[in-house]
């Protein structure tokens, strides 16, 4: 299988995770809970969250999947392509209602530049 399209894959989990782990974190209960001084019922409420526990898997199938590319590309070509998170957490967090401003999209531009600078040699 063509390794860029696996470099991907595992850059579109870590994404995936992100926004799992927002929505588990952003939950009623667990915002309750934070709002309160942290003990360790806290730590276990979050730890134990449905999506926090899918957003750690969804971040530990990614590793896999990276040490799969890393094992046939050079580090040096392979973490620019990470770069890739930012374009797909502006364009998903855009569609869920995010606010993504002018500076952010120049910089997500300069980023992408440059890994597509990178991917090419």
């Amino acid at each position: 299988m063509n390794t860029m399209i696996i470099a991907i894959a595992s850059v579109m989990l870590s994404v995936a995770a992100q926004f799992v782990l927002k929505t588990g974190i952003s939950g009623i209960h667990i915002n309750k809970m934070l709002k309160q001084p942290l003990n360790y019922k806290t730590f276990l409420t979050v730890l134990t969250d449905k999506y926090v526990i899918s957003g750690f898997i969804l971040y530990g199938i990614g590793a896999i999947v990276w040490l799969w590319v890393l094992s046939r590309w050079e580090v040096s070509k392979a973490y620019p392509l990470v770069g890739i998170g930012f374009l797909l957490t502006a364009i998903i967090g855009s569609l869920i209602g995010e606010n993504i401003t002018i500076m952010r999209i120049a910089g997500i531009i300069c980023i992408s530049l440059g890994v597509w600078m990178i991917s090419c040699t």
